[in-house]
């Protein structure tokens, strides 16, 4: 009862505003919440490829396949590890001019030799919101930058295709179109 008679106005306002802050707290963790502008349709299986352009390898194999776990960094902000589901990896290409009806012929690029471009398709569970899939607070859309990391490499690419994944593994048409 002592204490009580000495808590002073500013003393009930500071209680307060921790007991308001603590509320609206557990509102959010619980998410019970209202704040964001972006509800929830669905949860979904996501697929989405990953573009490495101009990647050096002297290695005698490539140091990735599908199967493999990768840990993902989207963003600059690190994720999780991911299924890489699908691989395909072609040396670098160039133009030359041919004697053809095109005027064209695409060959490999002798002069290097040892640069690639992959793409590389990565599974996830993720939230459908009208503004698109988000994973682990990330927005999932074409050209978000994503870097690959395994026990020997670190390659840095873009996000080129992002698709939902029916129950079946049958590949619903790209909904996150803009």
């Amino acid at each position: 009862m002592n204490i009580l008679k000495k808590l002073k106005p500013a003393d009930y306002i500071i209680i307060s505003v921790i007991i308001i802050l603590i509320v609206i707290l557990s509102a959010v963790l619980l998410k019970k919440n209202n704040f964001s502008n972006l509800p929830i349709e669905k949860e979904a299986n996501i697929q989405f490829e990953v573009f490495f352009r101009g990647v050096s390898i002297s290695a005698n194999e490539v140091p990735f396949k599908a199967g493999d776990d990768a840990f993902i960094t989207i963003r600059n902000v690190p994720y999780t590890k991911l299924k890489i589901t699908a691989m395909d990896g072609r040396p670098r290409m160039t133009v030359l001019p041919a004697n053809n009806e095109k005027g064209y012929v695409i060959v490999e690029d002798i002069s290097m030799p040892n640069l690639y471009d992959f793409i590389i398709r990565l599974e996830d569970k993720a939230k459908k919101t009208p503004d698109g899939y988000v994973a682990g607070g990330n927005k999932i859309k074409m050209g978000i930058p994503v870097v690959i990391e395994g026990e020997k490499y670190k390659y840095q690419g873009t996000i080129s295709n992002v698709f939902e994944v029916q129950e079946n593994n049958e590949v619903k048409e790209n909904q996150n179109k803009e």
